[in-house]
């Protein structure tokens, strides 16, 4: 039996929030505000937001563990093996909505899932990825991105980015519009084909490779001229982002589902968002390369 080390993906996804917000307040120039929570069947976390910041109109970056004797309907629907143990979940989960319509909005999220019935062995996986939705997208940066996700999945096998590359695009798309989220990443669950340590390190390694990918778009574009029109776009393209959250996010589910703090699952709403009817962006706009270019799956 591989030995699961509980106690040290829990250290580590309480370190890496806590260096991610260093980060991220280095950059901003704000702090972020920590509220506390307990859950009443068990758990509880640490939530995270900044407001109104040099850089962020808002963001979150939460940790959370829970646990209990039930297992969430949505978790037994896509795993019917998990009914009748108890169950631990616990992750670092961040999303960051920029006041400046060039700097891309980017979630990202690692976590560990555990399910124990007495006298048999556990079923454990670790999850994860980083996604970025760009508004007015550049090509560099675009790449960049990939490039970083590229190298953190290279120690682990040549298939890993490919693969998870592309479960990052299968998973961030809204059917109902036919379009990407935004310009994908890297996406992964139920991953425990590898032993733990080496699994364990590879989730490490998506999380504290996001702020590697991320920060440098930050720097370039935070200084970056936009006025109305880049504003209400941004706006608009935020709706988006509610819709896919609310309708076909997994984590936002089972978070509600098991009993989660509504105010912290929620945190990944952006803090203003619009929705217009039949909306069409000019012809050779570069809004309507957003849609051209950029929101369809892409070989980087």
């Amino acid at each position: 039996m591989q030995k699961v080390d509980k106690s040290a993906v829990k250290a580590f996804l309480m370190s890496l929030q806590d260096s991610i917000c260093l980060q991220l307040e280095t950059v901003d120039g704000g702090a972020f505000l920590q509220d506390e929570w307990d859950r009443e069947q068990g758990g509880g976390g640490r939530s995270r937001v900044i407001r109104d910041g040099g850089v962020f109109e808002q963001g979150g970056v939460n940790f959370s563990h829970v646990f209990g004797n039930k297992m969430p309907a949505s978790a037994t629907a896509h795993r019917p093996e998990l009914a009748g143990r108890q169950f631990e979940a616990m992750g670092v989960s961040l999303v960051l909505h920029p006041k400046n319509p060039y700097i891309p909005t980017s979630h990202a999220n690692v976590r560990f899932f555990i399910a124990e019935k007495e006298g048999e062995e556990p079923i454990w996986w670790f999850g994860g990825g980083f996604d970025l939705t760009p508004f007015y997208p550049f090509e560099e940066d675009c790449q960049h991105w990939h490039d970083t996700a590229k190298a953190i999945c290279a120690p682990f096998g040549e298939h890993v980015y490919k693969a998870h590359k592309a479960w990052c695009d299968k998973y961030f798309f809204l059917p109902h519009r036919n379009e990407t989220r935004g310009v994908g990443g890297l996406f992964f669950d139920d991953l425990n084909q590898w032993d733990f340590s080496v699994c364990f390190d590879y989730m490490k390694s998506v999380g504290e490779g996001f702020t590697q990918a991320y920060l440098p778009i930050v720097k370039k574009r935070r200084d970056h001229e936009y006025g109305e029109r880049e504003r209400q776009f941004q706006l608009y393209r935020r709706g988006r982002y509610v819709e896919f959250n609310l309708v076909y996010d997994r984590g936002t589910l089972f978070g509600l589902q098991s009993g989660g703090r509504t105010e912290s699952i929620l945190m990944s709403m952006p803090p203003l968002a619009r929705w217009e009817y039949d909306y069409t962006p000019a012809t050779g706009s570069a809004e309507a390369s957003l849609y051209q270019d950029y929101l369809k799956p892409r070989d980087w």
